[in-house]
């Protein structure tokens, strides 16, 4: 997130880092062979006590809110596989993105968005991401840009690497309690280079679930 202010400019600081490489790292391998990290990994089955996802419109979560507020835009520019699980867990990896935000915004970990979309270590970034800023006093303002986006299907067909960059140099924090927002000067840290890996919803043929997230910070080929 963005920063100027002096006095929790540490805070700031230590919790971006966090933010970016909770549950990965820029070492990851992912892209180096035809395996897929965590492709082995279905979706876990919920517990009898916690509702399912349903399926009856386009088999996604019935009634599940992915609605941002109007100054928190996040921009999808990335093309559609042609590959049907492919493109459907494309959409859904935009989904995860959207129900961690709407965390953000509504300082909750318990949103029903994140449940829908997330499950084990994707679930876990997404908490980790969203407490950080609810810590900092902070939700988020403006733009935020996801391009050159690629995807691939484990043999197993059950997992699909959704890779892509992220443009957050119009992406700012804004502290909750002033309405203040945290600027600074455009730099590397803007651009960042994700790996989801979304696994199919084992009762859902339409809904994918974010299962793991790699990130490489300071990704030079996303400028």
């Amino acid at each position: 997130m963005k920063r100027r202010s002096l006095p929790v400019a540490a805070t700031l600081a230590a919790a971006a880092a966090l933010l970016l490489t909770a549950c990965g790292n820029g070492d990851d391998k992912t892209g180096d062979n035809n395996e897929i990290a965590g492709a082995d990994q279905g979706a876990e089955t919920p517990k009898e006590s916690t509702k399912a996802p349903g399926a009856p419109a386009e088999d996604k979560p019935d009634g599940v809110d992915v609605s941002l507020p109007k100054d928190m835009n996040l921009v999808f520019d990335w093309d559609k596989p042609k590959d049907k699980n492919e493109a459907a867990a494309m959409e859904d990896t935009a989904n995860y993105l959207r129900a961690i935000y709407r965390g953000v915004d509504k300082r909750t970990t318990k949103d029903a968005a994140l449940t829908a979309y997330a499950t084990g270590d994707g679930l876990h970034y997404a908490e980790t991401q969203i407490n950080e800023w609810i810590k900092g006093g902070w939700t988020g303002t403006g733009t935020r840009r996801h391009y050159d986006a690629t995807t691939r299907s484990a043999p197993n067909g059950k997992s699909v690497e959704v890779a892509f960059c992220a443009d957050t140099g119009k992406f700012y924090g804004k502290e909750v309690k002033t309405g203040k927002v945290l600027k600074s000067e455009p730099s590397l840290k803007d651009f960042n280079y994700y790996k989801v890996i979304m696994t199919k919803y084992p009762t859902s043929e339409g809904l994918w679930q974010a299962s793991q997230v790699f990130v490489e910070t300071e990704a030079e080929k996303c400028q």
